[in-house]
């Protein structure tokens, strides 16, 4: 570990010990290619990083692109680096890919198989349930993933994109069938995206003892200060979707929190966003991507940075409008 990174910390009951930063690899291949991925890579674990997020599907919506494209960078960088027991791997599966989608015993067996090979790794750390397949039972679903625990292939079981209702039932259908059970939540969570985890789902990952790594921990970048209210979008592949997405008068309420809160303790807006979840009830690593050293650099600051009551009461205010 880098002097003066953060310490590790449980993964809920998984096993798994991670840095509290998960790196996004949804841009592995997509706004960073391999050279740039890699780099990025080599920053993160530089600074005591281990734990990195993918999915089969990344980056299937660029053209010509099939899915797979991330695991696949990820999996070179592993080789290169001989590196497949540093790096705790989390990847998903039940988005539309070019085997198929949902999570159907057959679909769930091929694309385990087919990321297998694309990371070049023996067993997955972190396989999750990417999104909820309300047309296959879940008894099929949680079947096929108590078989690939059992064959060695995963490690560890989450859930992503679940409501809170669905999450209950399918961890109460493990239970009563003793099967393998999902340890990890994935919702989407940050300062200007608050309801869809908190409460219901919240109090199920505290009921049921779920860690929680939320993805979009920066709002897709909206959060990191480069957007700005009545001036052009930055120019990068998503900056439309992220304005008309949060660029309204809450967005823009948060944003300026957020840098009133960074000028306050010599921080960035980015680290203040990060270092907000981490104060969150049952949240143990947001996940952040990065298309840069610089950025990593900035992303892994957040956790030595420590928010004082008066910044986070400033924060839910703002965020809370």
């Amino acid at each position: 570990m880098a002097a003066g990174a953060a310490a590790k910390r449980k993964l809920g009951a998984t096993g798994l010990e991670v840095f509290p930063l998960c790196l996004g690899g949804n841009v592995f291949g997509w706004t960073a290619d391999e050279a740039t991925s890699f780099a990025v890579l080599d920053a993160f674990v530089e600074g005591g990083g281990n734990f990195v997020d993918t999915a089969d599907v990344y980056s299937r919506w660029v053209p010509g692109h099939v899915g797979g494209e991330s695991e696949t960078v990820l999996g070179r960088w592993i080789a290169s680096r001989k590196a497949k027991d540093r790096l705790v791997v989390a990847t998903k599966v039940g988005a539309e890919t070019a085997l198929g989608k949902g999570l159907t015993r057959e679909h769930i067996e091929k694309s385990v198989d087919a990321s297998l090979r694309r990371l070049g790794v023996e067993r997955i750390d972190l396989y999750y349930a990417h999104y909820d397949d309300p047309n296959t039972p879940f008894e099929e679903t949680l079947r096929a993933f108590d078989a690939l625990v059992k064959a060695g292939k995963v490690k560890a079981l989450g859930l992503s994109n679940h409501t809170a209702e669905r999450a209950r039932e399918a961890l109460d259908t493990q239970k009563k069938l003793g099967l393998a059970r999902y340890q990890v939540l994935q919702p989407e969570y940050n300062l200007v995206e608050r309801p869809k985890f908190e409460g219901a789902l919240q109090q199920v990952s505290e009921q049921e003892g779920l860690a929680v790594a939320p993805y979009f921990g920066l709002a897709a970048g909206f959060l990191t200060g480069k957007y700005q209210e009545g001036q052009p979008a930055p120019a990068s592949a998503r900056a439309g979707n992220v304005l008309r997405k949060y660029g309204n008068a809450r967005g823009w309420g948060v944003v300026a929190a957020l840098k009133k809160v960074a000028e306050r303790r010599g921080a960035t807006p980015s680290q203040v966003a990060l270092a907000w979840l981490e104060t969150r009830p049952t949240v143990v690593a947001p996940i952040a991507s990065a298309t840069s050293v610089a950025q990593v650099k900035e992303l892994l600051g957040a956790f030595s940075l420590r928010l004082e009551a008066e910044d986070l009461r400033e924060l839910d205010r703002a965020s809370a409008a």
